[in-house]
């Protein structure tokens, strides 16, 4: 019930709480997956439907689903976002839009245009990230393809091409190429770390400043059980 008040509170109210705002929103509408970076983990959505809401005794999917449907009805408020002169915003705009529930084609679309012009690095990753969980979510088939070729293109980015490598490994399950393999583990790739933490999809994966490098390690290492994590204490 609280997901209108606050998207309204990020598109009108004071521009130093609207990323942090944002991303409250987003978490409402996606399972918490502290500590997971797998490949079924970084961009799922849904908890499982046995779990239930602490307080209210709902089921979570029950409480994601309605926060994900309150945040389709304010679309109109979040397009305008991605335009904001903050990046931190612009990433947590991403954020909050992966949580869509309809009109799918038009927020892929929207993502997708302000990808070919966006010039921040962590925004770039964030609306990467963003294509891909629509995509997993909603099946789009052409999906994977498009990742592949933005990660092995050498003349991409860095940051493009390790983001779209975690979200082509997110998209499906083949085995993981040679050349992906080798842009993953290249030192280079760690030197990445700091960026890939103010990405709102890693952070929960580390807290500590390594979500870059649990999420790499836990994708390529499948059969490692993942260790669960909870937020920091404080």
């Amino acid at each position: 019930m609280a997901v209108p008040f606050l998207l309204r509170i990020a598109a009108t109210g004071l521009p130093g709480i609207r990323a942090n705002t944002l991303c409250l929103v987003a978490e409402i509408g996606r399972c918490q997956h502290f500590g997971d970076g797998t490949r079924e983990g970084l961009l799922q959505v849904t908890e499982d439907p046995l779990e239930a809401e602490g307080t209210t005794m709902c089921p979570t999917n029950w409480t994601i689903q309605a926060a994900r449907d309150a945040i389709t009805d304010d679309l109109h408020l979040m397009f305008p976002l991605l335009l904001d002169p903050d990046p931190d915003v612009r990433s947590a705009t991403a954020f909050v839009l992966a949580a869509a529930t309809s009109e799918i084609q038009r927020v892929s679309s929207t993502l997708h245009r302000r990808l070919a012009v966006e010039d921040d690095p962590v925004v770039r990753v964030s609306l990467i990230l963003s294509i891909a969980q629509l995509a997993r979510e909603h099946q789009d088939e052409n999906a994977p393809s498009w990742a592949r070729e933005l990660w092995s293109d050498p003349g991409r980015s860095p940051e493009i091409r390790i983001g779209a490598g975690l979200a082509w490994l997110c998209l499906v399950g083949d085995p993981i190429p040679d050349e992906l393999r080798a842009l993953l583990t290249d030192p280079s790739t760690d030197q990445c770390s700091d960026l890939f933490q103010r990405v709102p999809w890693l952070e929960p994966v580390d807290y500590y400043g390594s979500g870059l490098r649990r999420c790499i390690h836990q994708m390529l290492t499948q059969d490692v059980p993942c260790q669960q994590d909870g937020p920091p204490p404080f």
